[in-house]
């Protein structure tokens, strides 16, 4: 595409927010989506116009199949095929609002969107944490030098591990939204603050009702900074500021390698490896639908090998 061309998709000043498809897209998403896909849209914009255009000043309308096949390619090369199908997932959404708000012909619509994601193998992501380390990460909390912030990282993990949160979730958590008396947590997530309620474990509890003695019942955010100081600041943590944590607890355990959202597929692996229904799991995990909930299933060889022992029992 010429210079000119490219130009001509840059908008002389931004369109009023409840028109402008990206911002009218955008609203529909959750904070932390939101975040992640106006980067995500930046990017697309700024790849279509060198650079000339954001997500706001970017004429979306103006696209066609030729611009939106050159992104496919440009995003192929650029991201992961994960990463680059799911900005190719956010660009169709704005497009769609642009339909929707009269901006662009259904015709120019069909073509523009009929761009087929990219092809990837898709092997499992992630791996669930044994029993013997997640116990290691735990025990290198409390050993501490810095015994506050020693149980706010082990109550950290209790929740991750215990409770399957994300680790937005986790940094979203409030004094009061645990009941110390059943072992409740109310977790919140995404636009409207959509809620569930899982359940931790007494063991687990109890690394949870630790730190709580040492933060002390003020309200606002359960899990907070630490100052070196051993002053505890009672405003949330980030989610990179968890990455950071857990990174260093693997560091001083030894444990290999691992995300944050590796404790999310042990406690759903786990779960499913105790016989408990998907439904009830799905529900736990704050999934929408079961399907989601079986691609964390991160069960080893064994369990297959067993469920293949009861059916010779069955043949008997």
């Amino acid at each position: 595409m010429s210079t000119v061309e490219l130009k001509s998709l840059v908008l002389s000043e931004p369109l009023p927010l409840s028109v402008a498809p990206a911002a009218v897209y955008l609203s529909t998403l959750g904070q932390s989506s939101r975040r992640t896909m106006k980067t995500a849209l930046d990017a697309i914009a700024a790849l279509l116009t060198q650079g000339s255009a954001d997500h706001l000043t970017l004429d979306w309308a103006a696209l066609r199949y030729k611009h939106t096949s050159a992104i496919r390619f440009a995003l192929s090369e650029k991201y992961s095929p994960a990463t680059a199908n799911k900005m190719l997932g956010a660009l169709r959404r704005v497009l769609k609002e642009a339909l929707l708000l009269d901006l662009i012909d259904p015709q120019d619509y069909q073509k523009a969107i009929a761009i087929s994601d990219i092809k990837f193998s898709r092997e499992l992501r992630g791996r669930a944490l044994t029993r013997d380390e997640v116990s290691r990460l735990i025990d290198s909390a409390k050993r501490d030098p810095n015994p506050v912030m020693g149980a706010r990282d082990a109550a950290l993990m209790a929740i991750l591990r215990g409770g399957g949160l994300r680790r937005e979730e986790a940094v979203n958590l409030e004094l009061k939204d645990l009941n110390t008396a059943d072992g409740s947590l109310r977790v919140r997530r995404g636009k409207g603050n959509k809620e569930r309620t899982v359940y931790l474990p007494p063991l687990l509890l109890s690394l949870v009702e630790d730190w709580i003695s040492i933060r002390g019942k003020t309200k606002g955010a359960l899990l907070c900074h630490v100052r070196k100081g051993r002053q505890v600041v009672v405003r949330s943590l980030t989610p990179q500021s968890v990455w950071f944590v857990l990174k260093n607890r693997a560091l001083e355990a030894g444990v290999d390698d691992f995300s944050p959202h590796d404790f999310r597929r042990t406690f759903i692996s786990e779960l499913l490896d105790a016989s408990v229904d998907i439904v009830t799991v799905q529900q736990l995990a704050g999934h929408s639908d079961p399907g989601t909930t079986a691609r964390y299933d991160r069960r080893k060889e064994e369990t297959k090998r067993r469920a293949v022992q009861v059916l010779d029992l069955l043949c008997l």
